[in-house]
C-alpha cells in the first residue's frame, strides 16, 4: 500500500513511522531542508538553536513511546525532574518524589510565600475539578474559572496563570478553561506520580526525534523527499493524487492554512499566536538553582537554562514584546534578568504563528475528511489537548491507523 504523508513536524514523523512499521510504502513530503515543523532545530551563526522551547511532561507517553521507537532514549536525552514552579519573586512549589496525589497535596501545602487558608482551599478546589471529571462549560475562560472558584490570591499570580500560559500560549483572560482542564487532568490530578515530572531536553530538538525519526525511516525504506512543496492535491480513482503522482491514501500533516490551500473544501481558519525565543549566552559559569524559571517582568514569561550560559527565554501569545525590534527585545529581556554581568551574545527567534489560540469554544476537526482516501494529522486535530508536541504525535499515529486499515481493495 503507497500512501503519502504531507508534512514533516511531529504530526507527520509519527504517521510515517506509523505507517512504515506497518508495512505500508510511504513517502513523505516536507517543503523545508529538515524535519521538526514548528519543533524543530535551525542554525545561526554556526550554533544549532531551536525555533522555540518545548518542555515535555512525564505524562507524554506517545511521545516517549515515539522516540524509543526510533532509537533515541529519552533517559538519556531528558533531564527528568520533579516539577517546580520557581520565579524570580522567590516564589516555589515543588512536588517531591511521593505517590500521586501525595506529591502535589505536599507540594501545594509546603509552597513557599502562601497561607494556609489559600493553599487549604485550593486543596479543595483541586478535588472538586476531580469529582467532576475535569468538564467545564466550552465558552469558559481560564480567568474566569479561577474567579468563580476563588483562585484569587497568590497561586493565581504565581502557579495557575504561570502554566496556563506555559501550556496554552495565551493568557489566562483569552485561553480555554476545558483546554486548561484537560492539561491538568493529565499531569497534576494524575494518578501516576511520574506523569507530574519535567523532561528538560539535554540536546537540541533535532536530537530528541527528527533526525532519529529520518535515519529509522530510511532504514526502513520509506522515502523522504525534503525541499519538496505539495502544489496539487486531488482525488482519483480508490486514492490521492498528489502533483499527478498516485497514492492509495494521503495524511495531511501541515499546518491549518496549509492544509486549506491544498484542499479548500477543508475551510480551516483559525487565529494564532507568536512565540519568541530570546536566546542570550552569558559566562558558562552562569546557571539557574532550577533550569525552568517564571520571569515575572512586564515582558519575560519563562527562562530555560540550556547550559553552559545559555538561556532561553519565551515570550507567548500577543503582547506589547511583538511591537519590539530583535535587539530591544533582547536588551530588553537581559535587563529583567538581572544579572550584574552582561550577555556576550544575543539571538531572537520569533514564531508568527507557532500556535493556534486556544480560546474557549473552538471549533477543531478531526481525523477524517469527505474524501475517504485523505486524512488529517496536527495538533489542531487532537481536540483533546492545546498546541503541544504530544497532541501532534497522538494525532500523527490516528491518522496513520486510519488511513492504514482503510486501505482500499
Amino acid at each position: 500500500m503507497k500512501v503519502a504523508v504531507i508534512g514533516g513536524g511531529w504530526a507527520g514523523i509519527a504517521a510515517a513511522v506509523e505507517l512504515t512499521a506497518a508495512g505500508a510504502q510511504t513517502t513523505l513530503f516536507e517543503a523545508g531542508r529538515v524535519l521538526g515543523g514548528r519543533a524543530r532545530t535551525i542554525s545561526v551563526a554556526d550554533r544549532r538553536l531551536d525555533n522555540g522551547q518545548h518542555i515535555l511532561l512525564g505524562a507524554y507517553s506517545q511521545t516517549l513511546a515515539l522516540m524509543r521507537r526510533v532509537g533515541a532514549d529519552p533517559a538519556q536525552l531528558f533531564d527528568r525532574r520533579p516539577l517546580q514552579v520557581v520565579d524570580n519573586t522567590g516564589f516555589r512549589l515543588a512536588l517531591p518524589k511521593l505517590p500521586a496525589p501525595f506529591n502535589v497535596a505536599w507540594g501545594l501545602l509546603s509552597a513557599d510565600g502562601v497561607g494556609l487558608g489559600e493553599k487549604l482551599k485550593t486543596a479543595l478546589w483541586m478535588e472538586g475539578i476531580k469529582r467532576q471529571g475535569f468538564q467545564l462549560p466550552a465558552d469558559l475562560t481560564v480567568a474566569n474559572w479561577l474567579d468563580a472558584a476563588g483562585q484569587t490570591g497568590r497561586l493565581r499570580r504565581h502557579l495557575w496563570e504561570p502554566l496556563c500560559l506555559a501550556a496554552l500560549n495565551v493568557p489566562a483572560e483569552r485561553a480555554s478553561a476545558q483546554l486548561f482542564a484537560n492539561v491538568l487532568r493529565d499531569s497534576l490530578g494524575s494518578s501516576q506520580r511520574e506523569a507530574t515530572d519535567l523532561l528538560l531536553p539535554r540536546v537540541d530538538l533535532g536530537r530528541l526525534l527528527p533526525e532519529p525519526a529520518a535515519h529509522w525511516l530510511t532504514r526502513q525504506g520509506a522515502e523522504l523527499r525534503m525541499g519538496r512543496r505539495v502544489r496539487k492535491l486531488a482525488a482519483d480513482e480508490n486514492g490521492i493524487a498528489i502533483d499527478g503522482e498516485h497514492f492509495a491514501a494521503a495524511i495531511l500533516a501541515t499546518a491549518p492554512q496549509h492544509a486549506t490551500q491544498l484542499w479548500p473544501a477543508l475551510q480551516l481558519a483559525y487565529a494564532y499566536e507568536p512565540i519568541a525565543t530570546v536566546y542570550l549566552q552569558f559566562a558558562a559559569t552562569t546557571s539557574q538553582s532550577f533550569p525552568l524559571r517564571n520571569l515575572l517582568g512586564q515582558h519575560g514569561q519563562w527562562v530555560v537554562d540550556r547550559g553552559d550560559g545559555l538561556l532561553a527565554c519565551v515570550l507567548s501569545g500577543h503582547g506589547e514584546w511583538e511591537k519590539f525590534s530583535d535587539a530591544e527585545l533582547a536588551a530588553t529581556l537581559e535587563a529583567e534578568l538581572g544579572y550584574a554581568e552582561k550577555a556576550i551574545w544575543r539571538q531572537v527567534v520569533r514564531e508568527k504563528r507557532a500556535t493556534f489560540s486556544a480560546a474557549p469554544g473552538l471549533s477543531r476537526p478531526g481525523c477524517t475528511t469527505a474524501q475517504p482516501q485523505l486524512f488529517l494529522a496536527g495538533d489542531y486535530t487532537w481536540a483533546d489537548y492545546p498546541a503541544t508536541l504530544e497532541g501532534a504525535v497522538r494525532s500523527g499515529l490516528r491518522a496513520a491507523r486510519l488511513a492504514y486499515t482503510r486501505r482500499p481493495e
